[in-house]
């Protein structure tokens, strides 16, 4: 049985899916991991490939959840988003792409759309 925390996880990332899902955006994957980085949501908008971070708090203490996304992390995305790129669809052209945040603070919850660059 996973910890309640990963039980935590898990939820939030079933309720950034639904929310993304009702907006429109397809589901590709789901946890995806590389040595050094993490994807929550791999999910599609038209054309365009969405990478998505899932952030949950019970409290908005220090900011919140999505201020609790540093550049560190984002770095760590962007890395494991190439990855998936690469094995995906090798070294030739990739698709529009961009990052978006679901942020959980609570019962509420936030989607940031292109919510950080990277390079």
């Amino acid at each position: 049985m996973p910890a309640p925390r990963q039980q935590a996880g898990s939820a939030a990332e079933a309720r950034a899916e639904t929310l993304l899902s009702a907006q429109g955006l397809s589901p590709v994957a789901r946890n995806v991991r590389f040595r050094g980085g993490e994807i929550d949501l791999v999910m599609r908008d038209g054309v365009e490939w969405v990478f998505v971070e899932v952030r949950s708090r019970s409290r908005r203490d220090f900011g919140g959840a999505a201020a609790s996304i540093g550049a560190r992390k984002q770095a760590r995305i962007a890395l494991a988003a190439q990855l998936f790129l690469l094995g995906r669809f090798g070294q030739r052209g990739w698709p529009p792409c961009r990052f978006d945040v679901v942020a959980i603070d609570g019962d509420r919850i936030e989607w940031l759309r292109a919510a950080f660059t990277t390079g």
